[in-house]
């Protein structure tokens, strides 16, 4: 996430706001107006949103999620990146915005969160807890800076509870990844962190959906994304793109958002 090449990308196919799995209504729904929906959804399930909300959203990529929860319902918000190149661009946004005293965007790992105990009313997350080497961490990082009732709200590309143990190989090879999470998996790290589950919304269908919807959009836009995108770089996305349609057609992969709050 961290290259031209990718930066590139995602700012063209995504519309420059958000780099996550969007909700389609209609065949013809951009991948912008999709990935907003996803937002807006998460958004009306958190039960305190207010201009005294403080959020922290971790893998945070442009921060459209971060601009439309500041904007929308005026609450402060940090984001916690690890690619510098996206929070180079999120940062030029919020300025753009008028929003940089309200969005405060920071380099760095979400496994080891740089806040104090209790010091957020919200941990929200798109996509993003699929990257990491150490959910169990990632858990209890969250756990320790929620504040008392806090949220933690993601989504999040799992692993079916069924699904071969070779199935996703194709995939975790592309993300250097051992392994996935999955729903129940959640679960249990949630509940060892003393946090309750709220709710579970399955929407996995829409997850081929949106990366069908990817490719056919890159195949489009080829000739286009090749002056400023390398060609290598494509053929590459294209073939992980694949995997992923075929993976969540399979049932091989969940997605949705999961919820929970801390005890």
């Amino acid at each position: 996430y961290n290259s031209h090449d990718a930066d590139q990308f995602y700012a063209t196919i995504w519309g420059g706001e958000d780099i996550h799995i969007g909700l389609y209504e209609k065949d013809l729904d951009s991948i912008f107006e999709a990935s907003r929906r996803t937002v807006e959804q998460m958004a009306t399930r958190l039960k305190r949103m207010d201009r005294r909300a403080r959020v922290l959203d971790l893998g945070a990529g442009y921060g459209g999620s971060a601009r439309y929860l500041a904007e929308r319902h005026g609450c402060c918000v940090i984001c916690l990146n690890l690619s510098e190149v996206q929070n180079v661009r999120n940062r030029e946004l919020n300025r753009a915005r008028g929003l940089d005293m309200q969005i405060n965007v920071v380099d760095g790992n979400f496994e080891e969160i740089s806040l104090p105990d209790r010091a957020v009313d919200v941990v929200w997350s798109q996509d993003a807890l699929l990257h990491s080497g150490d959910r169990p961490r990632v858990f209890a990082e969250v756990a320790r800076v929620l504040a008392e009732e806090g949220e933690f709200i993601f989504t999040d590309i799992m692993q079916s509870e069924d699904c071969p143990a070779k199935a996703l190989k194709p995939i975790l090879d592309r993300i250097h990844l051992m392994s996935m999470g999955s729903v129940e998996k959640y679960r249990k790290l949630a509940s060892r962190v003393g946090l309750d589950e709220v709710d579970w919304i399955d929407l996995s269908p829409q997850l081929a959906n949106h990366y069908e919807r990817v490719l056919i959009e890159v195949e489009a836009k080829y000739d286009s994304l090749r002056m400023y995108v390398s060609e290598d770089y494509l053929e590459r996305m294209k073939v992980g793109l694949q995997h992923w349609v075929d993976g969540g057609k399979a049932g091989h992969l969940k997605w949705g958002i999961l919820h929970f709050r801390r005890k």
